[in-house]
């Protein structure tokens, strides 16, 4: 019966690695123990002999540092891809990094001020909902995680670290439903919610391309999410 080497070269959904038999065989019960503590002749491999393994490649070397020294790993902070890596983890069945990336609890208030876009019969005619800004309340790692590039952070002016709160950001968007979306995916859901409206005069100063009617019907609303 044949014996895996040593040294095990791998090709992981593209990704060639290289690492020891004994990292791989490290933690009892998960899938690359039971995988590589068999026979080679039973494992898939590619065209140059490497084995094959079709998974995130990006993302193994994550498990491959976690799988090195458990004891000592630790995610970033503010790390983009805990969602994904939470499901290689789960696949490659290990439990410490399960653990690792799951989500921390938290709060993020998400708030807008709109009007309504009228129709010739003014209120009777609503055609759509006009949003100028989504605003993004919390802490700066969580709001990171879960926007990721479409969060916008030009408006704070401190840079600080990421367990800081801020209540200066803003979406890149205005798609409310796409922002609701993004905290679904990441273990959030909605506690609460209010709303206010105002009635502006229609003798006020408008800006240019502003209807005097909508401009009466200002709202500002926000939207309580949290992660248990």
């Amino acid at each position: 019966m044949s014996e895996f080497p040593s040294v095990v070269e791998l090709n992981v959904g593209g990704s060639p690695y290289a690492t020891s038999l004994e990292t791989l065989r490290s933690e009892e019960g998960s899938w690359l123990s039971e995988v590589f503590g068999g026979s080679p002749d039973d494992a898939a491999r590619d065209s140059q002999g490497r084995f094959f393994i079709d998974r995130d490649g990006e993302l193994f070397r994550y498990v491959l540092e976690y799988l090195r020294e458990p004891a000592k790993f630790k995610m970033p902070v503010d790390f983009p891809q805990r969602v994904r890596l939470r499901k290689e983890a789960e696949f490659f069945r290990l439990g410490g990094l399960v653990e690792q990336t799951t989500k921390d609890p938290g709060t993020i208030s998400i708030g807008y001020r709109g009007s309504f876009q009228f129709g010739r019969d003014g209120l009777a005619d609503v055609k759509f909902r006009k949003i100028t800004r989504l605003l993004v309340h919390g802490r700066v790692a969580t709001c990171r995680e879960v926007f990721g590039d479409t969060l916008n952070e030009s408006r704070d002016p401190d840079h600080g670290g990421p367990d800081r709160y801020t209540a200066r950001f803003f979406l890149k968007h205005v798609f409310i439903e796409q922002a609701f979306d993004m905290l679904q995916e990441n273990g959030f859901r909605c506690v609460g919610s209010c709303g206010s409206g105002t009635a502006g005069s229609v003798n006020e100063n408008l800006k240019p391309g502003v209807d005097s009617e909508e401009n009466r019907w200002n709202h500002y609303n926000e939207f309580i999410f949290v992660r248990d």
